[in-house]
């Protein structure tokens, strides 16, 4: 049985209980061990997003696997670990301490984005390469890829802080890198960054990747001779400034980005002027070498001390 409570470390448990997709799987492995290819065909889903989802139901504990040879060939059979779950929810004296929100890649609300340019999901690509109308179709909701030569992308996600609470900083996670026709170890791109409109700063890309290898996580079908895995950034906005991966990035701090704003937006913008336009690619769960999608946490604290505003 797993004992879970509001720590931090249990976070991936309550993000893969929140999908029928994966409790429909969990039924199924209840009755004995499933191969990915036969619990695809299951559920009517192909097999690149079971893999997907058995990697998140895999990282929370929920489930094993184990590798067999059966008929010549290798085969990997996912069985239940657990059988039951006990949450501890927070108590009436207990702080919250951090809150995370995440967008998938195709959610974006806002775009002007120039060639090079293209969305694709974990089975295929958006319509044309290249053409930005494509950026509107209705199938870009599963994006969990896009790029683009020079222009930006926009978010929005809602504010979940309640009153009383006081943020003492946010980060902003993401995999992301270059775009170059085809892949460039040397292509250098700034990519300036943007948080309820107040911009945060600037860091530069210095390449599309993928020229050794493929992404980690990249499904099989995507094409080898194009943008294959990013890095891992992460920007934090505190009291103190704004960091990214803990160098100072600009002397904007948590005050000057208008938290109390009921939707906050996050922009990713590659600018006609800036010194080195080399395009911005964008990986979310199910591409690259991280395994996520755009990542918000919120650290926060209670209610304010006696005599405070």
């Amino acid at each position: 049985m797993i004992k879970a409570n509001s720590k931090d470390k249990f976070m991936p448990l309550y993000e893969a209980l929140a999908s029928d997709v994966r409790w429909k799987m969990m039924s199924l492995l209840a009755e004995g061990e499933i191969n990915v290819k036969d619990l695809a065909a299951e559920l009517k889903l192909s097999p690149s997003i079971v893999t997907m989802h058995i990697r998140k139901l895999e990282q929370a504990g929920l489930i094993g696997s184990r590798r067999v040879r059966l008929n010549g060939g290798t085969h990997k059979l996912c069985f239940l670990k657990e059988k039951k779950i006990e949450i501890e929810l927070p108590s009436a004296c207990e702080e919250s301490k951090v809150r995370e929100q995440t967008i998938a890649i195709g959610h974006y609300t806002a775009f002007d984005v120039h060639p090079t340019c293209g969305l694709g999901t974990l089975e295929k690509e958006i319509g044309v390469w290249d053409d930005p109308r494509y950026f509107l179709d209705p199938e870009r909701v599963h994006a969990a890829i896009l790029w683009f030569g020079r222009g930006f992308v926009e978010y929005k996600t809602p504010n979940y802080l309640l009153a009383e609470q006081r943020v003492e900083a946010v980060e902003i996670s993401m995999e992301l890198a270059s775009e170059a026709p085809g892949l460039q170890d040397d292509w250098p791109s700034d990519i300036e960054f943007a948080f309820n409109g107040r911009i945060l700063g600037t860091w530069t890309s210095p390449a599309d990747f993928g020229r050794a290898a493929r992404g980690k996580y990249t499904p099989s079908w995507w094409h080898r001779n194009v943008n294959q895995y990013g890095l891992l950034k992460t920007i934090r906005i505190d009291a103190a400034g704004t960091f990214i991966d803990g160098e100072r990035m600009s002397d904007v701090a948590v005050s000057d980005i208008r938290l109390e704003e009921p939707f906050w937006t996050l922009r990713f913008h590659v600018k006609e002027e800036a010194a080195n336009v080399g395009g911005l690619t964008l990986y979310g769960a199910g591409f690259g070498n991280h395994d996520q999608d755009i990542r918000i946490r919120v650290y926060i604290s209670g209610s304010p001390t006696k005599g405070e505003e």
